[in-house]
């Protein structure tokens, strides 16, 4: 089921789904004397991906705690969304080990991984050169570059070009780099470069979303 909880397109119809789903469950609960017996909803995902956000536009309070990095929600919360319905609001999970490289560096650029691990230096560069090659108007476009600056730019090369750009320069007219990397990373996840995604269709066509 396709939701957007920045529009609230497609919220409407998840209380109806679940309970087509649990359909015979309610049944049966009906033919226990049960009626009205509260649905209750786990809301489970990797950090940073919107759990609290969605649990936010269906209770339509801002209840639940959001930022825009992982580890915020601490500990399981109870939100009720309507008559006979609630949602556990759960801290992010990952997987204990990434068997696949990309996987891991998929989830680090939306922030699903905390930064302070990484070396967001190499990150944001790793990152830049996958929007070169994806995404090269996208990139173009948010940081006043040309594509003939970026066509044959190394990951590190892009980082010193947008630093130059946005004029973060430290003593002796050096880019700080540092801060460059957490501006495309913060810009990155706050969807300023646009609407793009990280994976492919199965035929491999980029899909936009």
């Amino acid at each position: 089921m396709a939701l957007d909880c920045k529009s609230g397109r497609g919220l409407n119809t998840f209380i109806p789904t679940i309970k087509n789903v649990l359909s015979d469950k309610i049944r049966a609960w009906e033919n226990k004397g049960m009626t009205g017996r509260t649905i209750k909803v786990m809301i489970v995902g990797i950090p940073n991906v919107g759990k609290s956000s969605f649990i936010n536009r269906m209770s339509r309070q801002n209840r639940a705690k959001v930022e825009d990095r992982p580890g915020v929600t601490r500990g399981n919360q109870w939100f009720t969304i309507g008559k006979g319905f609630d949602l556990l609001d759960t801290p992010g999970v990952l997987w204990p080990k990434f068997d696949d490289k990309q996987v891991g560096e998929k989830l680090a650029y939306i922030g699903s991984v905390k930064d302070e691990i990484l070396d967001t230096e190499h990150l944001a560069g790793r990152l830049l050169e996958y929007l070169r090659n994806d995404y090269p108007d996208c990139l173009c476009q948010r940081y006043k570059l040309k594509e003939e600056e970026i066509a044959a730019a190394e990951g590190y090369e892009l980082l010193e070009l947008i630093g130059r750009r946005r004029g973060m320069l430290i003593s002796g007219g050096e880019i700080n780099t540092e801060r460059a990397a957490a501006t495309v990373l913060d810009e990155f996840r706050g969807g300023l470069l646009g609407k793009l995604t990280l994976d492919k269709a199965e035929d491999g066509v980029n899909v936009r979303i």
